[in-house]
């Protein structure tokens, strides 16, 4: 890594490291207090049994006296909604399974505050675990959260049931080390709370793993996601409106998307993770097909799904690795939406099928300053004349093709691709790069495949000016 991008992703590191003892010491007082083990209060953890008011009777009771754990010991667990309470921790033995319930009548929803555009959604909301303007609590142990699978034909997209977990207006909220599979909707769905820790948590099934939205003024401030394993249908990592955001050291497979940002963000660091297709789990959207070719490793695209309004700015993308992924990294904008600085620094990947990396602003100002840094990418390659010759359309949710099979940039400031080496696995007609609209390009050490028969290598239309250090040209707009 580049030791200004090192240092950069230091100071910001260091900075999250000083709220990580805040969260360890909320889970360590939780872990000194009582513990109210679920079977006492009459749940049977027999597989068959509705255990939902048996285990919201050792919530209350470990809640009233002040705060600790509710301990599941081994058993199946079926449930309806658990409702969390401030400073308690639930606690899944090895061997614990809580199971979502398949009647829909057993389920309840927070309520999320009026700003929110989500609150007229109503039974959107339900969930399997709900929490609702609470602190200091946690969802600990080895067991697992079992969705389900629960099916509801009234449900979003005539299928979706309630999330795993879901809270809303939380602080100090930490899940670790538990296995969530077949979420009915998101497995983790939180908005407008502060201070969150997902750490060492396995996804498998369900659709987006870890999905978290604030609104304009109130963002999820320091959230954290470490070291988790994620094998979903849909988009592993989604959300918007964050402020103070690290993405680290996960494992990212995915039948979508493997982080996808629809709106806002400041400060969002997303290091040493591996993105790799195609999905071990297949999307359950997409009907009787049911694909599971990944789409883009990261994709941050504001304004995307509806109108958002809001900055995207200081983003860190360093040291990933990604494997059989539809684009590496796009990078699209609406209006409402200013992009500052994006750094992609260390990025390694291969079997990229379908879309240039790209760097687009669709809005009403131009991204500020991108900076692509020690990037080595392999495309499939394979594109033809006649797709060079397209006209660029704006995006719609996903990765298209584009005329250019590397890099292509439209209406920003500053590029600067540094120390980057681009591939194709097969012969590409198209240009490796197309910029457009650029006020200042640089290219130091970019080196390419060169493909016979290409005229026009690197294509520039209203680009102001050129820095070339160490780096082949040809093409049309040399200077």
């Amino acid at each position: 890594m580049n030791i200004r991008a090192f240092c950069w992703l230091l100071s910001i590191c260091t900075a999250t490291a000083f709220r990580l003892p805040a969260l360890a010491a909320a889970t360590a007082d939780l872990a000194g207090a009582g513990v109210f083990n679920v079977r006492d209060s009459g749940a049977k953890g027999d597989g068959t049994s509705l255990d939902t008011e048996s285990i919201n009777r050792a919530v209350s009771a470990c809640a009233e006296a002040g705060g600790g754990q509710v301990l599941f010991p081994p058993g199946r667990y079926v449930s309806g909604t658990v409702q969390l309470r401030s400073h308690v921790a639930l606690v899944l033995s090895a061997g614990a399974t809580l199971v979502g319930t398949t009647n829909l009548a057993e389920y309840r929803q927070p309520m999320p505050p009026d700003f929110m555009p989500e609150a007229r959604w109503g039974k959107w909301h339900r969930g399997l675990i709900i929490g609702e303007n609470l602190e200091d609590v946690a969802i600990t142990g080895q067991g697992m959260i079992d969705g389900n699978k629960v099916f509801d034909p009234t449900g979003e997209e005539r299928m979706r049931g309630p999330h795993a977990i879901v809270f809303v207006n939380c602080r100090r909220f930490t899940i670790r080390d538990v296995s969530i599979v077949d979420a009915a909707n998101y497995a983790v769905f939180f908005q407008v709370s502060d201070q969150v820790e997902v750490r060492n948590v396995k996804f498998t099934g369900g659709w987006d793993g870890v999905h978290f939205r604030g609104a304009p003024g109130h963002d999820c401030h320091e959230v954290s996601i470490i070291g988790c394993q994620f094998y979903t249908g849909d988009d592993a990592i989604a959300g918007r409106y964050w402020d103070n955001t690290v993405i680290s050291d996960c494992l990212v497979n995915s039948s979508c998307n493997g982080i996808r940002l629809i709106g806002p963000a400041r400060r969002l660091i997303v290091h040493d993770c591996l993105f790799y297709g195609p999905g071990e789990q297949p999307h359950r959207t997409s009907g009787a097909a049911r694909r599971t070719n990944m789409l883009s490793g990261i994709i941050l695209q504001p304004g995307a799904w509806d109108a958002t309004r809001g900055v995207l700015d200081d983003v860190l993308l360093a040291n990933n690795t990604m494997r059989d992924v539809a684009s590496p990294v796009t990078l699209w904008t609406k209006p409402g939406n200013p992009v500052g600085r994006v750094t992609v620094s260390g990025l390694n990947a291969t079997g990229v099928y379908r879309s240039a990396m790209s760097v687009e602003n669709w809005g009403d100002a131009p991204i500020t300053n991108v900076v692509f840094r020690d990037v080595n990418v392999e495309f499939a390659g394979g594109g033809t004349a006649e797709q060079a010759t397209r006209p660029v359309k704006g995006p719609g949710v996903d990765a298209r093709v584009l005329p250019a099979w590397g890099f292509y940039a439209r209406n920003v400031e500053r590029v600067t691709i540094e120390d980057v080496r681009l591939s194709c696995a097969q012969n590409d007609l198209r240009p490796v790069l197309l910029a457009e609209g650029v006020k200042q390009l640089t290219l130091d050490n970019f080196k390419f495949t060169r493909v016979p028969g290409v005229a026009e290598l690197l294509v520039l239309t209203n680009v102001a000016r050129v820095d070339l250090r160490d780096s082949v040209w040809s093409g049309r707009g040399a200077p």
